[in-house]
């Protein structure tokens, strides 16, 4: 043990990131609400229901096309609420700033953490600064705390999917990550790929108020949505099929994957959520996310067909099936 190390890999959100949590942070931090391993920890304070999540922001590079470390702060942590059928109502931001950061750039980003906040609905009510020597951190660091209320009777989670829902996913897949990494690398494409960085609460919200039964909700962030689909299988012990050709990715960013050597189904987004919501309501509940800002391309992409072992099968565009698997390795560092 005293020779390992931690791995770029073991931030990527694949099959590392869940090792590093279940063999190295439950066995010394575990808890009831802990276990659950969702987006947000769900818990009961005098006698009402509230999600609180947090998460760390180190994308690099910090402004990108479609959006910058500020608004990427603000939306995934609104967005993990969202997915425990919360309504966020508060968040807190951190800041780590290298010293020589320029004062125009921290604006701009305060600027656009103000714009996003007011989008969503949410304020941030309290934070923090530290300012360390260069190169102690690369350029500036975020982490942001969120707290919303949950209505009764709402019970979202990565375990409760069950055998008949079907499998919404809310529009084109790989922009986050293909944006990131063409700027990082000075990539150009005859189309300006874009950042889907977005709040998705409100869509949640205009399913949620109908009443819909939604049993799953989860934003695939780092691992992309094949991560996000095996982390479900496996918590609800259930199989999962998928059609390729039911998946909706931009030409231009299937082109930048095949470029890159990269698959679309494991590149982060920041403006997608997966939806698992019972058969007799999927339709409509499609309905309303095409009718919300943000999922007008959203999809039906699959179902739940069985209870067993947690697997994820994926059927191909030439009619052939394969296992879909969690990744493993280094996908894309500080992507998010």
């Amino acid at each position: 043990m005293e020779n390992k190390r931690i791995r770029l890999g073991h931030g990527s959100g694949g099959k590392l990131s869940h090792d590093l949590i279940e063999k190295h942070f439950l066995p010394y931090l575990r808890n009831d609400l802990l276990e659950e391993l969702d987006d947000s920890a769900v818990f009961d304070l005098n006698g009402k229901l509230f999600a609180f999540t947090t998460d760390s922001y180190v994308v690099d590079p910090i402004f990108f096309p479609g959006g910058d470390i500020g608004k990427l702060a603000v939306c995934g942590t609104v967005n993990d609420l969202a997915m425990s059928g919360a309504t966020p109502i508060y968040l807190s931001c951190g800041f780590i700033i290298e010293e020589g950061f320029p004062f125009v750039d921290l604006e701009k980003i305060l600027d656009s953490i103000k714009k996003t906040a007011e989008e969503a609905d949410v304020k941030v009510i309290t934070g923090d600064t530290k300012v360390v020597s260069k190169k102690s951190v690369d350029k500036i660091f975020i982490n942001t705390s969120g707290i919303g209320i949950i209505d009764n009777g709402i019970r979202i989670s990565g375990n409760k999917a069950a055998v008949g829902d079907k499998i919404i996913l809310s529009g084109y897949v790989g922009e986050h990550g293909i944006a990131v990494m063409s700027k990082r690398h000075g990539l150009t494409f005859e189309t300006n790929i874009e950042s889907d960085c977005a709040p998705l609460n409100k869509i949640i919200a205009n399913i949620l108020k109908e009443g819909l039964q939604v049993h799953v909700l989860r934003d695939p962030t780092r691992g992309g949505v094949a991560t996000v689909l095996n982390e479900v299988a496996k918590k609800s012990n259930v199989e999962i099929f998928i059609n390729e050709d039911k998946i909706p990715i931009r030409e231009e960013v299937m082109g930048a994957c095949e470029i890159m050597g990269l698959d679309p189904m494991y590149i982060a987004n920041e403006g997608k959520f997966i939806a698992f919501i019972a058969l007799e309501v999927a339709d409509r509940a499609l309905e309303i996310i095409r009718n919300s800002k943000y999922g007008e391309n959203a999809r039906i992409i699959g179902d739940v067909i069985k209870k067993e072992k947690g697997r994820v099968v994926l059927k191909t565009c030439i009619g052939g099936e394969r296992i879909v698997d969690m990744p493993t390795g280094e996908l894309l560092p500080r992507i998010c």
